[in-house]
């Protein structure tokens, strides 16, 4: 069994009990697990508990790409970025789900600008339940959202390997 298939095997029926709403009260840190065996999604849409998220929707990211993968993380960073830059209408939120089916590294984070899956980001063709979400988080300062978007912008679009 190579590292992957290890890695995926770890990530197999993974499931958590149960989840308390919270308020976040600090800025994100990168690369800082939220809590452990907890995953969050971060988005623009407005879900209930219960809901789930599902593979062949359109993009947060990109008008009119239809996704292979549903996106999470581990850590609240990511799942700010998520909730900031998802396109759409209304604000950002951040729920916490759990995944329904096997997941693996995202393969756009992993190995890319740092060794390895720092941001704790996962991709699965499975469903995410929706279990919670995070209220009163903070986000991200002005001034780095601002940076983000620039780089995004300058990236362009169709950079998602999916």
């Amino acid at each position: 069994m190579n590292a992957d298939e290890s890695r995926r095997e770890l990530h197999r029926g993974c499931r958590i009990s149960s989840v308390t709403v919270v308020s976040v009260k600090d800025e994100p840190v990168p690369f800082e697990v939220y809590e452990p065996g907890v995953y969050l999604h971060g988005t623009k849409a407005d879900l209930a508990v219960g809901e789930v998220l599902v593979s062949g929707r359109e993009s947060n990211f990109e008008d009119g790409r239809v996704m292979n993968y549903v996106y999470f993380t581990a850590t609240l960073d990511a799942a700010t970025w998520g909730a900031e830059l998802a396109s759409g209408e209304g604000r950002g939120r951040i729920y916490v789900v759990e995944p329904m089916g096997e997941f693996e590294d995202d393969p756009n984070v992993t190995n890319k600008k740092f060794p390895g899956n720092p941001t704790q980001s996962f991709r699965s063709r499975e469903p995410l339940r929706v279990v919670g979400e995070l209220v009163d988080w903070v986000g991200h300062s002005p001034e780095k959202l601002q940076v983000m978007r620039d780089a995004v912008q300058r990236k362009g679009t169709g950079q998602i390997e999916d």
